[in-house]
């Protein structure tokens, strides 16, 4: 099918509360156009660079998530237009997001990365790190930023039990965390293989890309 099909099929399977993510790394502009023009404003990259250079060639409407991991030294590149940012794996993320929104003017909304996968490949703070963050006094002196929730990445396994478990547990963790701030309202998990299970589990945002644009090839 095509990619403006598989989007279709996609958001007719997608409860109304779900944002849908539509992932874009690697593939190139008429790609993304196709699903642009059948209505999908959300596009989220892994790559800051890739996103900068996008973001100069397409529509202004579109909203840009970056879900990557955020390498302080390129947060500059995307300021003045990234409209969420999922990463945010420390409390140093946080202050350059800050810092260099500040220089546009911008309120940035963030997602805490929380650990939840077994993998030691993937990134994210502790469930008390996140806790520390969103008590701290610090945290109020960041005007430019707003963490407006939580984002995970289950093991990379077929076994569905696990991934369950850990989808389970990042929904727990928000809850936890909204004792502290009631404004949080995202929960970011899921992806093209496990989307529906997410949602089952409480994600209100996916992040799906090759069940839409089809496998990645890596050496484009």
């Amino acid at each position: 099918m095509s990619i403006s099909e598989n989007l279709k099929n996609i958001k007719s399977s997608l409860p109304d509360h779900v944002t849908l993510v539509a992932v874009s790394k690697t593939k190139p502009v008429s790609d993304i156009m196709e699903a642009y023009n059948v209505g999908q404003r959300v596009f989220g990259e892994n790559k800051i660079q890739d996103m900068v250079e996008k973001y100069e060639q397409m529509p202004k409407d579109i909203e840009w998530h970056m879900i990557g991991h955020v390498q302080r030294n390129k947060v500059k590149y995307m300021a003045p237009f990234v409209s969420l940012i999922h990463g945010v794996e420390n409390f140093k993320v946080l202050k350059e997001v800050n810092k260099q929104a500040a220089k546009y003017d911008r309120v940035i909304d963030c997602l805490l990365q929380i650990k939840i996968a077994e993998e030691d490949s993937k990134f994210g703070m502790t469930p008390e790190e996140a806790r520390t963050i969103l008590s701290s006094e610090v945290i109020k002196e960041l005007k430019h930023v707003t963490i407006v929730g939580v984002m995970g990445m289950a093991t990379f396994t077929d076994n569905k039990n696990q991934i369950k478990t850990e989808f389970n547990n990042l929904k727990l963790i928000f809850e936890d965390l909204k004792t502290i701030d009631s404004n949080l309202k995202v929960i970011s998990m899921g992806m093209s293989g496990d989307y529906q299970l997410a949602i089952a589990c409480g994600s209100n945002m996916v992040r799906i890309g090759s069940s839409i644009f089809g496998e990645r090839n890596y050496f484009n």
